[in-house]
């Protein structure tokens, strides 16, 4: 009786095995631009933001006949990408550089999306 009982366990766990699904989990390398979008983007976004909020910058839009306002909601306007984009140019330009193309750079960058 204790073989039958064995045998008849054995053939049940061999038959749940081949029957029943296994649970599949992968594990993979992920990179810092997938684990913390949101945090990335919003950095962008001050970045662009603080430097539209300059004195120099406020003055140069208004001479240019742009209200720092609508640029600030223009800005908010943007995608993610936009703002990363815009935010690289302006960190990759040279400290105390020409600011006056810096500006001209911002200004025709935020017109162009905002009217694409």
């Amino acid at each position: 009786m204790h073989t039958g009982l064995t045998r008849m366990i054995c053939r049940f766990l061999a038959l749940a095995l081949l029957v029943l699904p296994f649970q599949t989990v992968q594990a993979g390398m992920i990179g810092t631009d997938q684990a913390v979008p949101a945090a990335s983007g919003q950095s962008d976004r001050s970045t662009v933001l603080n430097y539209l909020s300059r004195a120099q910058t406020v003055s140069e839009l208004q001479s240019l006949g742009v209200d720092a306002q609508s640029a600030v909601d223009r800005v908010a306007a943007m995608t993610d990408a936009e703002v990363s984009t815009l935010a690289g140019k302006i960190n990759a330009l040279p400290a105390g550089g020409d600011s006056l193309v810096v500006l001209i750079l911002v200004v025709f960058i935020i017109w162009y999306f905002a009217f694409r």
